[in-house]
Formats: C-alpha cells, structure tokens, sequence
C-alpha cells in the first residue's frame, strides 16, 4: 500500500521542519536585528515565542484530531506553518515578527502529535517501534542543523531565506496530506472527505 508507506515520510519531514525551526534563527539574530533595526537582545522575544507557543499548542492537537480528523487537523498544522514561515520571512517590524513566530509555531506544535497519532492508528502494534524510530530521527537532527543551516543562509544568501525555505516544503506538504493521509477521528476509523 503505497500512500502507507508514505505516511512516515510525511510525519518524518514535518517533524524535521518543526524541530528546525526551534534553532534556525539563532544564528541569525545579529543579521535580523540590524535589518529590523533593533538590539540582538530584543530578538529573544523572537526565539522565545516560537517554542512558547510549541509548548501550549501541543497538548491540544490530540483532541483537536479526535473531533475534527487527522486530515483536517494535519492539513490546517501544515498550512498555519507555512503561512507563519512566509509571514514571518516579509516581516519589517519586531513585533509582527513575534506574532508570525506564534502562528508558525501553533502549526509546528499540532503537526508533530497528530502525524504522530495518524501513525499510531495506521500502523500494527507490530510495527509501531520501527515507524516511530524512523520519525524520531530528523527530529533530532533538526535542531543540531538549525545553527549550521541558518548561518549559511545568511552569510550566502538573505535572513529571510531562512522562513523562506519552508514555503515550498508546506505547499507540498499540503498536497501529499491531501493524497494520501487518512482521516482518523475519535472512533478510530478512516473516513473519507
């Protein structure tokens, strides 16, 4: 079943994109202060509200997925993402770019534990261990790329590179969920949209 087999890579690259963003910028600070005009400390508000905003929206995706579907839940977390990345990317001003990060980061947060949870229901128990190893991973290598990659983007290329990239990502992303992703719901069966 091919769109099965897909799923992990589905989660996987969402979890990559989510756990990348939480270390991207932080190279990139000096660059972004100066265009944005503002001090490297004010940034903080910047870095901070992108994981804030993770920790409060990740432990409402769960029933989010139940009452509306892993579909639509997965689709909307992608495209709240991607949105809040391309916002974020023609930010002039500090505090838009604060609000951006929080809409980037309510997607980033909901795509994770509902990829997670479609995996959970697609999946035997038998191969459960396997499929969450393989989606754990760029979850992990994510954040340790974050620095490396958004110091390059800004020393060859602009800042804004940098929310830039996870445009044509989600837009795929969106795509793919929309091919081939189930649609789980409370009673644990797949339905059709």
């Amino acid at each position: 079943m091919p769109s099965r087999n897909l799923l992990p890579w589905l989660v996987a690259v969402a979890f990559f994109m989510e756990s990348l963003d939480t270390t991207i910028l932080n190279t990139a600070v000096p660059a972004i202060s100066q265009a944005l005009h503002v001090t490297p400390l004010s940034m903080k508000s910047v870095l901070a509200s992108y994981t804030l905003s993770l920790a409060v929206f990740i432990p409402i995706s769960g029933w989010m997925a139940d009452r509306f579907g892993t579909r639509r839940v997965f689709a909307s977390a992608i495209g709240l993402f991607t949105l809040g990345s391309l916002l974020c990317g023609v930010c002039s001003d500090i505090h838009l770019l604060v609000l951006c990060r929080v809409l980037q980061g309510c997607g980033g947060a909901m795509m994770v534990p509902v990829g997670r949870l479609t995996l959970v229901r697609a999946f035997a128990k038998s191969e459960l261990v396997r499929v969450m190893s393989f989606v754990s991973i760029p979850g992990l290598v994510g954040p340790m790329l974050g620095p490396i990659a958004g110091g390059l983007i800004v020393r060859y290329l602009h800042w804004r590179i940098i929310f830039f990239v996870n445009v044509p990502i989600g837009i795929l992303g969106l795509l793919l969920v929309d091919l081939h992703l189930p649609d789980y719901r409370e009673d644990r069966t797949p339905h059709s949209t």
